[in-house]
């Protein structure tokens, strides 16, 4: 549970939190057309490496897997508190 926190040193949590550090600041530091949360990486940053096609072209198709991936992700943090009460 969350005692595994305190058994962590605190030299290994500086690793993590500078790790976490240097991967935002030089790999995911810019934004794609300007839309929040596109850095273009791709599905698990396999674009940046090159395992992954150029995305989805048509706009509209786009558009409209974009609303659902929100509509799954806000109905998935509903669920997730509803299994608090």
């Amino acid at each position: 549970g969350l005692s595994a926190f305190s058994k962590a040193p605190a030299l290994g949590w500086l690793q993590i939190v500078g790790f976490a550090g240097i991967v935002e600041l030089n790999v995911y530091n810019e934004q794609v057309n300007d839309e929040p949360g596109n850095y273009g990486a791709g599905f698990l940053g396999l674009r940046s490496i090159g395992f992954m096609n150029a995305g989805i072209a048509d706009p509209e198709v786009r558009k409209k897997k974009l609303n659902a991936e929100l509509a799954n992700g806000r109905l998935a943090m509903f669920a997730i508190i509803g299994m608090f009460f």
